[in-house]
Order: C-alpha cells, then sequence, then structure tokens
C-alpha cells in the first residue's frame, strides 16, 4: 500500500436498512375480480375486462385475501384497522394496463408489530413492523423470450398482495436474511403464501442509507431491487453499504436513487431516479367502497390461526426437552413440524423420533429433491422403526442402512415384516452369541493378552469383530457384556 493510500474505516458509519417484503396470496381468485390464479398457465390466458383495466369495468372485494392479510397481521401482533379505504397509486409501466394501482395509503389492514429474528452468534432481536398493506399486483415483462421485443404477460396483473413495510430497524445483511427467513417460514405456517422467491410469489425492495455512528439524521436512501433469493438480499446490501461508503469517504455523494442488483457481478447498478410519494398522485380510489372489519370476523381468522414456528420451538424445547439445534430444525417446515409430531403419536422416544426426521428422511427428500408431503411412508412407519430399535430387535446401524430403504421401495410392509424376511432380527439369545464371541476372541490372542494385561479399549476391536461375524444381528448391549464377562475368565 502506498503512503498516499489511505484505507477506509468502515466501522465508523451504521447503516439504516427498512425491507419492503411483497407475498403474493395464495387466492384462487385475483384481488378483484375472478380471474383464475394457477401458476404457469398461458401468457394472457388469466385475464378479463376487469384486470385488463377495461373502461366501465367494477372491481370487488377479496373475501379471502382479506382474512389472508389479517391472519399475518395476528401472527406479528399487529393492530387490525377497523375502517379500510382503497386508493389509487397512479403511475405508468408497459405491464401496468389500468395505469394505477389498487393499494391501501392511508389506512393498512395492519399497523405496527414485529418480527423476532435470531443471528447466528445467538444475538436476539425485533424488527418492527410499520404497517401491512392489501394491494394487487402488476404484470411480469419479459426481457429475455425474443431478441428485439420485451414481452408483456399479464397473467399476474391484479393478483392478491400484502406487503409488509418494516421499520429501519435492519442493520447488516445478515439481519435482512434472518428477517426474510423468519417471514418466508411465517406466510407458510399460515398457509397464505409459498414463499417462492424464484417465482416471485415472495419479493423483497431494500432500503439502504448509511451515516456516522452517533448521528441523528439519517443518510440519502437508496432503493434496490431484483433480488430474487434471500441470499442475494444479503449480499446486495451488504455490496451496497460498502459503495455508498467508499462514495463518501472519497468525497462524494448519495443520490436517491432505484438501483437493481446484478447476481453474477454481486453489484447494484442505477435504474432510474427514486420516485416521491407525491409523484404516484394517490387519490381515493372511487370503485371500491370501503372495507369495514368487525370484531367477530377478526375472531373468526384468531379461531382459526394454526401453531406458529415460535410457539412451536417453545413447544419442542420446553415439552420434548429437545436442544435449540433440533428444535429450530423440525420447526423450519410446517410440515416437517407436523409429521414429527405425528411420530410422537406412536413413540415415546422423542430424541429418536427427532434424530430419524432430521437425518434419514431429511436425507431421503433432499437426494429426491422432494418435499415431506410427497415421502411415501407415513409417520407410524417411522415409529416402528424407533421401536424394534427400542425393542432391541435390530441396531440403529441395521435399521438405518438396510430396513428404512428396503421399506421405501416395499412401504406396504412393517418394519418388524422386512426386517424378518431379510433375516436382519438380532441375536439376544447368550448361547446364540458366545460362539461369535469366542470365534472374534480366538482371532486375536495376542489382543486379548494386551487386554488383560490393562488395555481395556481393545474390547472395541473384539466388538467390531462380533458384529461383523453375525452380519450386523448380534444385540450390541448384550454381546458388549457377554465379551467382557469372556475376557475377564
Amino acid at each position: 500500500m502506498s503512503a498516499t493510500t489511505k484505507e477506509t474505516d468502515y466501522s465508523k458509519y451504521e447503516a439504516v436498512i427498512g425491507l419492503e417484503v411483497h407475498a403474493q396470496m395464495l387466492t384462487q381468485s385475483k384481488a378483484f375480480c375472478s380471474d383464475s390464479t394457477l401458476y404457469g398457465a398461458l401468457p394472457n390466458s388469466q385475464v378479463s375486462p376487469i384486470s385488463l383495466g377495461h373502461p366501465g369495468t367494477l372491481p370487488v372485494h377479496n373475501r379471502e385475501a382479506i382474512r389472508y392479510a389479517i391472519r399475518l397481521g395476528i401472527a406479528c401482533g399487529s393492530d387490525i384497522t377497523e375502517h379500510n379505504y382503497y386508493a389509487r397509486k397512479n403511475y405508468f409501466y408497459a405491464d401496468l394496463p389500468k395505469g394505477y394501482q389498487i393499494t391501501q395509503d392511508k389506512t393498512p389492514v395492519c399497523t405496527g408489530g414485529a418480527i423476532h429474528i435470531k443471528l447466528k452468534d445467538g444475538t436476539e432481536k425485533n424488527i418492527r413492523l410499520q404497517r401491512i398493506h392489501m394491494e394487487e399486483d402488476s404484470g411480469k415483462s419479459m426481457h429475455d423470450q425474443d431478441v428485439f421485443d420485451s414481452l408483456i404477460d399479464l397473467n399476474r396483473a391484479g393478483m392478491a398482495l400484502v406487503e409488509m413495510v418494516s421499520m429501519p430497524d435492519i442493520k447488516t445483511g445478515e439481519e435482512a436474511y434472518q428477517y426474510l427467513t423468519e417471514v418466508r417460514k411465517l406466510v407458510r405456517y399460515l398457509d397464505i403464501c409459498d414463499g417462492n422467491m424464484e417465482e416471485g410469489s415472495l419479493r423483497c425492495d431494500a432500503n439502504i442509507s448509511v451515516m456516522l455512528k452517533g448521528s441523528k439524521e439519517y443518510g440519502t436512501r437508496v432503493e434496490v431491487k431484483n433480488m430474487n433469493s434471500i441470499r442475494n438480499v444479503q449480499r446486495a446490501i451488504d455490496f451496497e453499504i460498502k459503495r455508498q461508503i467508499d462514495e463518501l469517504e472519497n468525497g462524494g455523494k448519495i443520490y436517491k436513487e432505484t438501483r437493481t442488483f446484478e447476481a453474477v457481478k454481486g453489484i447494484t447498478i442505477v435504474m432510474r431516479s427514486k420516485e416521491d410519494a407525491t409523484d404516484y398522485r394517490y387519490f381515493p380510489e372511487p370503485d371500491l367502497p370501503p372495507l369495514h372489519i368487525t370484531s367477530e370476523f377478526i375472531d373468526g381468522v384468531k379461531a382459526q390461526m394454526p401453531a406458529l414456528p415460535k410457539e412451536l420451538y417453545e413447544k419442542f424445547t420446553h415439552i420434548y426437552k429437545l436442544n435449540d439445534y433440533d428444535a429450530s430444525v423440525l420447526t423450519e417446515n410446517k410440515e416437517v413440524a407436523e409429521y414429527f409430531e405425528q411420530v410422537l403419536k406412536h413413540t415415546g422416544n422423542i430424541k429418536a423420533a427427532a434424530n430419524w426426521i432430521m437425518v434419514s428422511v431429511k436425507g431421503y427428500l433432499n437426494e429426491q429433491a422432494i418435499e415431506i408431503k410427497d415421502f411415501i411412508l407415513q409417520p407410524a412407519k417411522i415409529a416402528e422403526l424407533i421401536n424394534l430399535i427400542d425393542g432391541g430387535k435390530v441396531s440403529n446401524s441395521v435399521a438405518s442402512q438396510k430396513i428404512f430403504p428396503a421399506m421405501l421401495h416395499e412401504h406396504h410392509k412393517s418394519a418388524l415384516e422386512i426386517a424378518e424376511g431379510l433375516n436382519l432380527l438380532q441375536e439376544s439369545n447368550s448361547d446364540s452369541l458366545l460362539p461369535f464371541i469366542k470365534q472374534a476372541l480366538e482371532l486375536y490372542p495376542e489382543k486379548v493378552a494386551e487386554y488383560k494385561a490393562g488395555k481395556k479399549s481393545l474390547v472395541g476391536l473384539f466388538m467390531g469383530e462380533v458384529m461383523k461375524l453375525s452380519k450386523g444381528k448380534a444385540d450390541p448391549k448384550l454381546a458388549n457384556q457377554l465379551l467382557r464377562d469372556e475376557l475377564e475368565k
């Protein structure tokens, strides 16, 4: 480094980050009309005069979309707004057929609340929410389908969305990563969104600024878009923080603008100058009547709330006495957590059930690239295996290496039937085990002498030989005891 080069002290600065997360609701029809929401249909096949913005057409409320938005607000501890009014957000873009978007401006359906996150170092933090509001989606522009032209697919136009706007409580890319991970987990648990960022059903825009530590005034905010994974959100934020600090340290200026993230290069580049709220010319939506949400309706939503990730985590750690890691892994996915609890209906060995699901079951799911809802073995089948092991009929290694794979191909058979058919039941009779033990000792007379001289660790060598001779069928506990008894003679 030359004498004139100054190394940037990034620790002088702190970032101020707020996230805007759009979640596409799993409703069967769009936000304000009856168009289908089926993903993957032919372009422009799921449209109607309403979603195309034809003159004289009128939108109507989607009751299920309202229910989903309230469900999310309840899960986040938000206040539910009783009197809701919609607004028109005006802007021109090729995939916005009406020239405006129906959204909520002054009266978001939910206000306040928080998302609880836990960082890798164990630090826990609440990220406050400013609001959750309902709106409709735009269409989709495709720039890679034609050499000369951009194409428009309006199937997505009018889809029901909720937008979650966080307070600027996030300080790092890692915090943003954990926040989005929790949001995705939450919407999946609530069955209101599939959380698929690659398909665009969960999207995130990040508002990022930096300021000197201790400053009372925020820096100029930059919005970053087009991040198609949670990991890319973290990468974009980390890059943008460094870019802004470098710019300021070199005497430059941060401009209020919208930038896009280029994942291959790991950089952000300018798209356009950032719009202000006044640019959108919000005004009340004249074609939708005010929406009044009654306390009875909210109580009905509360009554149908599923168990949430945090509640299941508390249950798994406090009632089932699982450690933090096991409880975290098992509650990452709602269907996995439910499968685990179904296994426990057929066995009392909680730790074994957790281990089987986290290792053998999830390992198979990953190999096959399938979800647990498509797993061929019912929870009771896994419990059968655990009970065979606990009953001393098979060893854990035989169960995982031989019986479990066989059950995947013959799932109509019980674990016991497969173990009997493959002649894998353990020898738990002393008379049947003693020949194997004596044979193992006869193979290593010098090692027997070393054991008797005090090298007790050699018992592992003999046990390995016993298991090999018995083809894994020896009851390890009984064989170990008989082996020691024979060596002590």
